[in-house]
């Protein structure tokens, strides 16, 4: 693993994830309470043993960098060799912003060569799974591969968001479509496709050649799957790995948080009484920045308070969080929330320092850093309601309270009316 350097892409835009993106890069989006999305890749980095990594941003990449120098810096001695350097675009070959990801790492392909690296592992900072990197690599020097892919299972419908292979029994790629309309299915199963995971491992001579040649090519899209790796796929040795998840579980858990609704899925997945993605495991942690906070409270339940009782049933409550008076089932709440006496907050996401007032009631919301809801405050109650106030609603009824929603303004108007 000390021939290895990981390069992370975590320059995601999240578009789709708006208005959770409006104010940060996707993989520094919040999830599961305490953690940040892009901890899940670096974690699985530092859990295989690579301890060499390159974090390649671009947009809205403040909160990113603030998340990594204070959680991650401390994990790594300069001295032995390790490191975790966030590399924001240097326009050091032309003068625009990475039009791809083959074009992201070409870019960067100084640093990448001044570490004289043997393999080069790619990954995505937007993704929620398990893996040891470790056996990837043990796989791709085995089969003298050039280049070899993460892959992973999936339905016809969900592969036609990613790349899509065709595998010979010895997992050899021969076929590679990006997005494709109508998936190929794997050979014996008609329910499945193999689908890329957006996970590389490239030798690293290898690598340079081919970005180097992709640079030049005009009518690329520099991007690994629709260009790269169909270029290559006749002519040089190029593998399928199929993805283990760490947990040992007959599915392995591998999501992209993409969309509202999947990243609300995901979230929520957490909560269950056996998920599939196990935060509790001390042999593979998932690793973050944890805040000196006091434990979560929970107060008012004595006989003289009636029906204000603070309580969590079935829920994900982070450290510095008072549950006063209120209820929570089936949400997550984050760090250094506080829910007043008589609320209730239903399959919900809150954000770290939250604060829900009295007697307001909030169903599958997730509700931004910081945002204050007002007292008797209905949210996700009637989606229809939400939708003409302006707050943002997904395809599956999800509120999503941003951090510039003028909440006082907009139920103050309406018990004036």
């Amino acid at each position: 693993m000390k021939n290895a350097l990981a390069v992370v892409l975590a320059g995601g835009k999240g578009s789709r994830l708006e208005p959770l993106t409006r104010d940060r890069a996707k993989p520094a989006v919040p999830f599961g309470g305490g953690y940040r999305i892009v901890d899940f890749a670096l974690s699985n980095c530092l859990n295989s043993g690579i301890r060499r990594m390159l974090v390649l941003t671009q947009y809205k990449a403040l909160s990113l960098d603030r998340h990594i120098n204070i959680g991650w810096r401390p994990f790594f001695c300069r001295e032995l060799g390790e490191f975790i350097d966030i590399v924001p675009p240097q326009q050091r070959i032309d003068e625009h912003w990475y039009q791809g990801t083959a074009d992201a790492v070409y870019q960067n392909i100084y640093e990448i060569e001044k570490e004289r690296p043997k393999y080069v592992v790619i990954l995505a900072g937007d993704h929620i799974y398990k893996m040891n990197y470790a056996k990837m690599l043990d796989f791709h020097e085995q089969m003298g591969a050039d280049l070899t892919v993460g892959a992973q299972r999936v339905d016809p419908i969900a592969a036609q968001q990613f790349g899509v292979m065709q595998v010979l029994e010895n997992d050899r790629i021969v076929g590679f479509e990006e997005k494709p309309t109508e998936p190929k299915s794997i050979p014996g199963d008609e329910e499945h496709c193999l689908a890329s995971m957006g996970i590389y491992v490239f030798t690293a001579r290898f690598l340079f050649e081919q970005l180097c040649q992709d640079a030049t090519n005009d009518r690329s899209d520099h991007d690994f799957g629709r260009n790269i790796i169909p270029s290559i796929i006749d002519t040089h040795r190029v593998f399928a790995f199929p993805f283990m998840d760490e947990n040992g579980k007959q599915d392995a858990y591998w999501r992209d948080v993409g969309t509202l609704d999947a990243y609300y899925e995901a979230n929520m997945d957490l909560i269950s009484i056996d998920p599939l993605l196990n935060m509790y495991d001390s042999e593979w942690p998932v690793r973050t920045h944890q805040p000196n906070l006091p434990p979560p409270k929970f107060v008012f339940g004595s006989r003289e308070d009636g029906d204000r009782k603070g309580f969590a049933m079935d829920s994900i409550i982070c450290s510095g969080s008072v549950i006063s008076g209120g209820q929570v089932v089936r949400s997550i709440v984050s760090s250094n929330v506080r829910v007043n006496s008589f609320a209730t907050v239903e399959d919900s996401i809150l954000f770290e320092g939250v604060d829900i007032g009295r007697h307001a009631k909030i169903r599958r919301a997730i509700i931004d850093k910081g945002v204050k809801i007002p007292a008797h405050a209905e949210i996700g109650i009637d989606t229809a309601k939400d939708r003409r106030r302006g707050l943002h609603v997904s395809d599956e009824h999800v509120v999503v309270i941003a951090k510039g929603d003028r909440l006082e303004r907009i139920f103050d108007s309406e018990q004036v009316a």
